[in-house]
């Protein structure tokens, strides 16, 4: 069997460095080469995908072969907005298409893929981060004062039931369980404003996950079956050990009660993937190659509420105080890294995307931070 060659020189650096996915589609309609951002969407390697029909790995909601065929022709650039985009094997993904012709190469085309789910979550995030942190030294404060009077209350509705038949004394222990439970809360609340700034380091993430993991397996994820795909090539991150334990705690937990009893499934997955850069105010983009996610096999997450689960107090679930997966984002964005989540029923994916450790670092093993 003759190995596929492509018929048109790729520049190597620009091509490795563009940060959407990209496929280049040869006169015969067959994927000719795919940059790394276009490996990972379509999780397969440039040496498999070369040669085969660019429609079958790439399935787009839209009439591709008359573009393709347009962008030929009149040798000028089409843009499709807002298609679903899959490889068959992920839920769709609503894309705008680009289709560019090469013109060196009539018969060359250029298929850019621009994930619409991932820039509108990245704009809108960061247009709220300062909001956000507004709203959380607010409820900090707020936490601090109005537990004092609920001590108080706490405090009055105890003296009061020692004079009470058992029936009316039902009703000051009421008082006194739903006061305790609402001190709880506002001492999450102050603890998610109380995070100190990280101690990083040199990690190894996958001894976090491997502490997470075994801290979740004896408690609340005891029901749960673990798996995990680990790249044991990965470098090492730049992070404080313990504040990534919680991350992947927090995490593991969400999708262990996501399960809601029933004994379900979750992913533990880390790979390399060159594709994400987060720009910055001030200095270059930054990357973050390091990507791990959190998969489980629950209902998904409410559509309502789906865009702004990183926020202080949205839950999807009852009695939830929405602070669990807001610490996440808070821990996450200290260290510089972006968390994101795909759902749909059946399969819920957080991921989260970290730098890599400066060189001349050696990486800690977090089982000896105790």
């Amino acid at each position: 069997m003759t190995a596929y060659r492509t018929p048109y020189p790729v520049p190597g650096v620009i091509w490795a460095s563009l940060p959407i996915p990209t496929v280049l589609i040869d006169g015969a309609g067959l994927i000719a080469e795919v940059n790394p951002a276009g490996e990972t969407f379509l999780n397969a390697s440039v040496r498999m995908l070369r040669g085969q029909p660019a429609f079958d790995r790439i399935l787009i909601d839209a009439p591709m072969d008359e573009a393709l065929d347009r962008a030929r022709k009149n040798q000028a650039t089409l843009f499709i907005n807002d298609v679903d985009v899959t490889t068959g094997e992920r839920p769709p993904v609503q894309c705008n298409v680009q289709v560019a012709p090469m013109h060196d190469n009539p018969e060359m085309v250029m298929l850019l893929l621009h994930p619409r789910d991932l820039a509108d979550r990245m704009g809108r995030a960061l247009q709220m981060k300062s909001a956000a942190k507004s709203a959380i030294g607010m409820a900090e404060m707020l936490a601090h004062e109005i537990k004092n009077p609920l001590a108080g209350i706490s405090g009055a509705a105890q003296l009061l039931s020692m004079g009470l038949t058992p029936e009316d004394r039902e009703l000051t222990d009421l008082i006194v369980e739903e006061t305790r439970r609402i001190v709880k809360l506002l001492e999450q609340v102050e603890q998610f404003g109380n995070v100190r700034p990280p101690e990083r380091r040199a990690v190894n993430v996958h001894d976090a996950l491997d502490r997470a993991r075994k801290s979740a397996q004896m408690g609340y994820a005891a029901h749960m079956l673990i798996v995990e795909d680990y790249d044991p090539s990965l470098p090492p991150t730049w992070a404080d050990p313990d504040q990534l334990m919680q991350v992947f705690l927090n995490l593991i937990k969400n999708a262990a009660e996501a399960s809601a009893g029933r004994q379900g499934t979750i992913r533990l997955r880390s790979f390399y993937d060159q594709a994400l850069r987060l720009r910055r105010k001030e200095g270059p983009p930054a990357f973050l190659p390091l990507t791990i996610e959190i998969i489980d096999d629950g209902p998904g997450i409410p559509p309502d509420i789906a865009a702004d689960i990183f926020e202080p107090f949205v839950s999807g679930r009852e009695n939830g105080t929405g602070l669990g997966l807001a610490l996440v984002s808070k821990i996450i964005n200290d260290h510089e890294g972006w968390i994101s989540v795909d759902s749909v029923p059946g399969r819920t994916v957080f991921r989260v995307s970290l730098p890599v450790a400066p060189k001349d670092t050696t990486p800690t093993n977090s089982k000896e931070k105790r």
